[in-house]
């Protein structure tokens, strides 16, 4: 009983200090059901501000349900270029077509109903039914685990899916009625801005200060209780940028899988050496000219590492009627069209091209 009553402290100063330290977001100004359900698929595994330029040209070229759920593959790639995870903005899509065929293209106002929508969990589904329609039903996600373990001292182990389940019954109970949206967006501001993920949390300008049990016990470093995730498997490739004059090659990767339906520069397995860089081309019936070792480059998927090397080389002409498995392509072209993985950003420069935020960035200073 005692910890229920610790808990309902939290409710007063946290809606007070949001009130005046809410930040303002475009998907905040007007809290439609479809702005907040983009928003919230976009800022999984995505920083604030890096979701803002994305999310504004997603609602521009895709405004509502209906857009959504007719929007052409490669165009809805091409909109998510950058931001990664790519099955999340196809299982939008499968859900918006539910919607059309459901619910006459408006998310229902019901959280159980959302939930059976396709790519919608908890988290998401309270968010929509709290700040959408006023439902008074949490909405948890790291941000509200750290902030509520670490006001209570928790040890949990919040990975675990049944901590996450007894903290939405925790929260339920003191979710305001008239104000569910306000307070879970309080809770995920105060994780976002105060009791920050990543270094040391501003306890000075936190309204639960006063009674933080883990800053109390000088417990802040040890809480949350996180559980290690298994080690990523790592993955040696070799990127080739093949260029035809301007032109450059892609091709597209497989319906299935990781980055499933993109385009990427060719790359082959492992670490290989500039002869067996130049044996792939000519045996693709391409004429090398020249080759030039290119920077070594890392990305970071969630459970596989990318280690790169890469050569740009040059080949003669290509005639019309050539054949080969690659796609060679205009610079002007990837604007709009061959959505390419962030995976490959590194190797963008070789052929003048800009993908996801960058090109957005462009775009707009025009």
């Amino acid at each position: 009983m005692q910890e229920e009553m610790k808990l309902e402290q939290i409710v007063t100063p946290l809606l007070t200090w949001f009130k005046d330290h809410a930040r303002v977001l475009p998907w905040r100004e007007d809290a439609t059901p479809y702005r907040v359900w983009v928003s919230e698929i976009m800022l999984q595994q995505t920083r604030v501000e890096a979701v803002k330029p994305y999310f504004e040209r997603f609602v521009a070229e895709l405004p509502d349900v209906k857009a959504l759920a007719e929007c052409p593959d490669e165009k809805l790639l091409k909109l998510w270029e950058g931001l990664g995870y790519y099955n999340r903005v196809r299982n939008m899509r499968i859900a918006a077509q539910t919607v059309m065929e459901l619910y006459d293209g408006v998310l229902p106002a019901d959280y159980e109903k959302l939930l059976q929508l396709k790519g919608i969990g908890h988290y998401t589904a309270g968010a929509i039914a709290s700040i959408a329609y006023g439902i008074p039903v949490p909405a948890v996600d790291g941000n509200v685990l750290r902030v509520i373990t670490r006001v209570m001292a928790d040890p949990s182990d919040i990975m675990k899916q049944s901590v996450k389940n007894q903290m939405e019954q925790r929260l339920l109970p003191l979710i305001p009625k008239d104000q569910a949206g306000a307070f879970n967006q309080a809770l995920m501001e105060l994780g976002a801005t105060v009791c920050v993920p990543n270094g040391q949390p501003l306890c000075g300008d936190c309204p639960w200060k006063e009674f933080c049990l883990a800053k109390r016990e000088d417990r802040i470093a040890d809480i949350p209780v996180k559980s290690k995730a298994k080690p990523r498997k790592i993955e040696d490739k070799t990127v080739l940028i093949i260029r035809d004059g301007e032109r450059f090659a892609l091709r597209k990767r497989p319906k299935k899988g990781l980055l499933a339906g993109m385009y990427e520069f060719p790359n082959i397995e492992g670490h290989i050496s500039e002869d067996e860089a130049l044996r792939y081309v000519t045996e693709r019936q391409l004429t090398p000219l020249r080759i030039e070792k290119l920077t070594d480059a890392k990305h970071i998927f969630s459970h596989i590492e990318w280690h790169m090397c890469g050569y740009m080389i040059r080949v003669a002409a290509l005639e019309e009627d050539e054949d080969t498995d690659m796609l060679f392509v205009e610079p002007q072209d990837t604007k709009s069209l061959y959505p390419i993985p962030a995976a490959f950003e590194k190797y963008t420069d070789a052929v003048n091209i800009l993908l996801g935020a960058k090109r957005i960035k462009e775009d707009s200073s025009k």
